[in-house]
């Protein structure tokens, strides 16, 4: 049984007469009747009964035109449907990203996309960049910036720049007339933990023996622990990227502490091309930034 048998069935089933069936179809008659005789063999059933000179559907063929019919019609539409995305069908592109490297060129080149291309769509994720690289790995994502490398050679890495980092204080903090800062300073004050800004860095110096652990609150994103430092909870080391104007929050630099962002891909998973062109247009506008 093969989708023309079916087929053949489906508009013999309709007219209930081998000429005008085979007229329809294109085919020979002879060629109509020995798949329409090979179709009822393979069943073990009769779908057709003569009347006189003309045919019509036994019990069992109304009972098999149904199923044949709507299968078809199934099979049409998508069809029809992968016929017509090749110029309207959407195009998603799922980007992982590290709280606060949404910011600046990442955003401006999402937005640039979606003016000059109307197709397109992006679903974006935040998250550490542990729980973006399990996603990646889930296929849940295309690709994701992230802000440390694995050993894990499933992922392939490039490096997109360096960034530096900001201490942000409550408006009126004793910090706040500082020119830079150092993170020695930071650990006599209530400190907004922010798990993804500098993750193994971040989580070494706050560990240290020599400082104190002044961490009142964890935080996954820079708008929440920002909010928290406007409220005057505690002050929050974020990245030069997520220094925007806030009420209530004043920015200091802080010295000798840099990171480099990646963008994060699977080895060998293949992308669609617009999704590749999207990586490379990326890779280009943030190294440049």
């Amino acid at each position: 049984m093969n989708y023309n048998t079916l087929r053949y069935f489906s508009v013999l089933a309709q007219v209930e007469h081998y000429t005008l069936a085979a007229a329809r179809l294109g085919i020979s008659q002879p060629s109509l009747s020995s798949a329409i005789r090979n179709l009822e063999t393979e069943l073990g059933v009769e779908l057709f009964e003569k009347t006189g000179r003309n045919i019509r559907l036994t019990e069992q063929g109304r009972f098999l035109q149904k199923r044949v019919d709507a299968a078809l019609a199934e099979l049409n539409f998508a069809a029809q449907t992968l016929m017509n995305s090749r110029e309207d069908a959407p195009i998603v592109i799922r980007i992982g990203v590290i709280s606060g490297s949404m910011q600046g060129t990442v955003a401006r080149e999402v937005a640039a996309c979606l003016q000059k291309q109307q197709r397109y769509r992006f679903q974006i994720t935040e998250g550490s960049a542990r729980d973006l690289m399990d996603l990646l790995r889930q296929e849940k994502l295309d690709l994701a910036i992230v802000d440390v490398t694995t050993r894990d050679r499933s992922l392939h890495f490039r490096q997109l720049r360096q960034r530096d980092f900001f201490v942000a204080l409550p408006q009126g903090h004793p910090l706040c007339s500082q020119s830079a800062l150092c993170a020695q300073q930071l650990s006599d004050y209530p400190q907004i933990g922010f798990s993804h800004g500098l993750d193994h860095s971040f989580e070494d110096w706050a560990s240290h023996p020599d400082t104190k652990n002044q961490f009142v609150c964890q935080v996954n994103t820079a708008r929440a622990a920002l909010s928290l430092v406007a409220a005057g909870a505690g002050l929050a080391v974020v990245s030069q990227d997520c220094v925007i104007p806030q009420d209530g929050v004043t920015y200091v630099p802080l010295e000798n502490r840099h990171q480099a962002l990646y963008l994060c891909i699977v080895y060998d998973r293949w992308l669609d091309p617009p999704v590749w062109d999207f990586v490379e247009q990326l890779v280009r506008a943030v190294r440049n930034s």
